[in-house]
This record gives C-alpha cells, structure tokens and sequence, in this order.
C-alpha cells in the first residue's frame, strides 16, 4: 500500500501540555495507530520546525515505543521520494505555495479537518479555490457534516470569483470522508479499575455512572448546562442514585472551578464528581467507572467528537446529541441515543458572520453566541437517561454493540488502510499529471526587493566595484560584523568565513566587480554573496562603487 511523509511538528501530536485540545489527541491518537497499522516499510516524517533529533525520536518512542524504521526529512526537496505529504491540519493551500518553486508535481499534499469555525480556518478553506492546489491533492474531511460545512463555503467563494472572474479553469483539491479513528484496546474497562475508580470518587457500586469526559468551556466547547438539565429530570423520575462524573479540563483553574460550580447547580438531585482528565493515566481508564457516555455537544466549533468513539471502544451506551459528527458514530437503537437538536434557519446568523469578521466579537464570543441559538428535546434526553439508568441489560446490549462498531469502523486498523488507499490514489494521479515548469513565485507573498523596489535610489548591479575601505583590517571588521546590530536577523547571509574569503580576495587582488567577487563561490552561494555585499558595505566592511 502507499506510503506518505508525515508533517511532523510536536504540537500536532503532543498530548501532555496543560491546554489540551482534542486536535492534540487525535494527533497522538493517528500517529500511534500509523505506527501500529501502516503498512510500510520505513517510516518517513518530516522534522519540519527542525528540532534535535534525538528530541523528535523520544516523543515519537513515547507515543508508540516500536522498533520500526523511522527517516526523518529536514526539508520539503526530498518528500518526492515518498510521493505524499500528511499534514494534521487543513491548511494545505499553504502548503502548495510552499511547494510551488519544486514544482508543482514534486509531491501530492494531503490535509484533514479539526475545527473549521475560526477565521483562520475559514481563510484556509477558501483558499482551497486561491491557491495552486491540484486534483491529486486532497482534504480529509472528518465527518459528513464537516464536509457539507466545507463544501458550503467553497460554493460561496465559487460563485464570488466567477461572478468577478468568470467560469474557474483550475482543478480543485478533492474532498474525502474519513473518520478519525482510534486504538480501541487503549480504553479497555477493568473491573479492577472500575472499583478503584468507584472508591476513589466514593460512588457505591449499585449507582447508575454518567460520563462525560472532554475540555470545559460553555463558549467554545459546549455548555454543560443542557447535560445537567437533561439528568436532573432524570434524576427525578428514577429511583436509580444517579451520579455524573465530569472528567476534563480548562485553561485556568479558575474556569474549572466556575465550570463545575455553574454545572453542579443546575442538578441538585444529581451526585456531582469531577477530576482533571489530562493525565494519561486517567484519559484512558477512567472509563471504567462509567455505565454510559453523555456528551451533549451544542457547538459549531466541533467538527467531528472523539468522545463518543472512546465511550464505544469502552463498551458504553452513549446518549448524545444529534450533532456535527456525533452523527456518524452513535446509532440510535444500537450504540445508544441520538437526542434531537434544533438551530436557527440557514441565513439567520449574517448578524454574528459579519460581527465576527469586523472583530466586533472574538472567537469565543462567535461560536459561544451561536451556540447559544441550539436547542435540544429535553424530554428525549431524560427518557434516555432513565432507560439505561434502570434496564442493565439495555446498557449491556448497546455496550457490546458499541465496541463491536468501534472495532470494526473507528478502530485505526480499519482506518489507516483509507488513508493509505487515499493516498496511492493522489500518487497515481500525480505521477499521470502533465509535467510543468516550477512556476513563479506566490503572488501573495512576493519578493521584498521586488515588492519594495521603488524604495531605493538604487540596486545593486553586477558591474559595480567592490573595494575595500582605506585601512582597512580584518579584525576591526569582524568586530563590527559580529556587533549585535549587524548580526540579528541572520537569515541566508554570507557567513563569516564568506566574508573573510571577500576582504582576503579584495586585500591581495585589488578591487573587482560585485560578479567578480561573487564567481570566487560556488555556482548555489553566488546570488547570496552578491546580496550579502550590501550587508558588508552596510556596516563598512566593503565599499561599494556603483557604475554605469
């Protein structure tokens, strides 16, 4: 099967900082799962922010302590050797500017969707249409509503530019639906670890567990509030003791402690337990302690929700809401319940969109304001919750049913063989494209001197004179050039080897033309030294004469 480089930069795949996000763990999530399912023969990543290697190795060890071998690239020039790139992020069109003076066919770029509602994301989907993607390229989209989201927004940046620029002639990226997945035996229940749990929380073994594990924020995650309101009816209409276990996190401490405050008080007749579900530790067996999954998920911020899959490979009934991606995973009847959800009409939000786009409102603010608008069947979710509460055999049956669909549909041994499908595809595809030129530049950022060049009075030109100033001596020079004013920004300058090898040439020989001074270099240094005479003669080291 086909094989692709992985964009590998820590914050994709890092699970252990304090603002845990759920693009981290599904990161960490994929990468594992590659590294125990692909089906390669070498492991290629891409050290893209060019971290120590020994640093990169220890955090991919970590993640999957596995003897296959791993290649590590320092740079995009040789993933053509692989054919495909694997980003963990939506912003291929980037990627494809990046890619541009290779070549557009040196290697097909594959990206995935996290959440598509902030203006960046938004920006990089319009991009898709702005940008020198091509059909063997390729955006996973993690769910069916994602999509739908995604191919709305194109549809509108379709229109706009053939209304301004007529019918498009380019090809566009595909769009594939691919679910995350995960490593089912990771959430294996115990009952060792179930009465631990159940000790530890002081919850008796006869009570009736609710679970919701994820990060706390009623703005950008979703509003605890529907959950509590929706077991509080249930609470009363059971003679079951209902507790509710609230495994997760939040920014500060501060909005944890207001989190479940705010959450406890809307359900007196519920018994309110909650601890910090960061540690790994905890991530992956508190599991246990539950008898279902609740997760009522309000937020256009979601896209696809890991949760409810980690609940089924834990052999947990679920009741969630009728959502974003919960959609695909859940099974009403089978896994669980599926609670119904009600929002605005499409075109009753232009208010929030236009808010939004003048920063009027933040981030938050926008997907909080939204959210607020999405209602759900509160009788529906208290029957549910009633119904497991007091039929064992009920969460039995669509436990085992929801680990037998996690295994067989989420588990990443059902799911890398897409991606690698997928990306034989882009590969066939690119080797069948027509061979092209590397094209120009990206337009939309240009070269500085180009960009800039009615700045100067003049530029530089091979047939100007290079010279030394009167006295001038190596040592005086070099402290000039290694002063903290001539040595911050160094980015692509001659070194200080360069510039001793330009003063000894102008020192024996007398002076010469820039192109003289340049042709003493390599063929692949000579455009950098010819610059870097202007940042010598800038701080006095050479002097430059310009002539006709």
């Amino acid at each position: 099967m086909s094989n692709a480089a992985l964009y590998f930069h820590p914050d994709a795949y890092d699970t252990t900082g304090a603002r845990l996000m759920g693009r981290h763990s599904a990161g960490e999530s994929f990468l594992r799962g590659f590294l125990r399912h692909g089906q390669v023969d070498a492991v290629h990543l891409w050290n893209v922010n060019r971290r120590p290697i020994a640093e990169v190795m220890a955090m991919v060890r970590r993640i999957h302590p596995n003897e296959r071998a791993l290649t590590w690239h320092a740079s995009r020039r040789r993933l053509g050797e692989v054919g495909v790139l694997n980003m963990p992020v939506p912003g291929i069109a980037g990627e494809a500017w990046a890619r541009r003076p290779l070549g557009e066919q040196s290697y097909a770029i594959c990206g995935i969707t996290h959440t598509t509602a902030t203006a960046a994301i938004m920006q990089n989907v319009s991009d898709l249409l702005l940008s020198p993607l091509q059909d063997y390229d390729a955006l996973i989209c993690t769910s069916e509503a994602v999509r739908a989201s995604v191919e709305t927004q194109l549809d509108g940046v379709r229109s706009y530019l053939a209304q301004e620029y007529g019918p498009r002639r380019r090809p566009e990226p595909q769009r594939v639906t691919i679910p995350l997945g995960i490593n089912v035996e990771d959430f294996a229940t115990t009952a060792e670890h179930r009465k631990a749990w159940r000790e530890k929380l002081g919850i008796p073994e006869d009570a009736v567990v609710a679970l919701y594990v994820g990060r706390f924020s009623a703005r950008a995650k979703m509003n605890p509030a529907l959950m509590a309101i929706a077991l509080e009816q249930a609470a009363q209409r059971t003679s079951r003791p209902l507790y509710w276990v609230n495994s997760g996190w939040a920014a500060t401490e501060q909005a944890i402690s207001e989190h479940h405050e705010q959450a406890r008080a809307l359900c007196p007749s519920v018994h309110y337990r909650e601890l910090d579900g960061r540690p790994a530790d905890v991530r992956f067996s508190i599991w246990s302690v539950a008898d279902f999954f609740i997760s009522f998920s309000d937020n256009i911020q979601e896209t696809f929700g890991l949760t409810p899959v980690e609940a089924m490979a834990a052999g947990l009934p679920s009741v969630v809401t009728d959502w974003d991606g919960y959609r695909d995973t859940v099974r009403p009847g089978e896994d669980g319940f599926r609670i119904a959800t009600y929002a605005p009409r499409p075109g009753d939000g232009g208010d929030l969109a236009y808010a939004y786009a003048d920063s009027v409102i933040n981030y938050e603010t926008y997907v909080g304001a939204a959210s607020q608008f999405t209602a759900i069947d509160f009788t529906a979710a208290a029957q549910a919750i009633v119904d497991l509460a007091e039929n064992a055999d009920l969460r039995r049956r669509m436990g085992a049913q929801a680990k037998a669909r996690a295994l067989s549909a989420f588990d990443w041994s059902a799911i890398i063989p897409q991606y690698q499908a997928l990306w034989a595809e882009q590969n066939a595809r690119r080797r069948a494209a027509p061979v092209v030129p590397a094209p120009a530049a990206n337009p939309f950022r240009p070269d500085p001197f180009t960009l800039f060049g009615g700045y100067p009075t003049h530029h530089l030109q091979p047939g100007w004179q290079v010279s030394l100033p009167p006295g001038a001596a190596w040592g005086g020079l070099l402290a000039v050039l290694t002063s903290p004013l001539a040595a911050h920004s160094d980015v692509h300058r001659p070194s200080l080897d360069a510039a001793r090898k330009v003063f000894d040439a102008l020192a024996q020989h007398g002076p010469a033309t820039v192109a003289e001074t340049a042709a003493r270099f390599a063929p692949s240094e000579q455009p950098f030294v010819q610059r870097g005479l202007l940042w010598m003669a800038r701080f006095g080291a050479v002097v430059l004469t310009p002539r006709a």
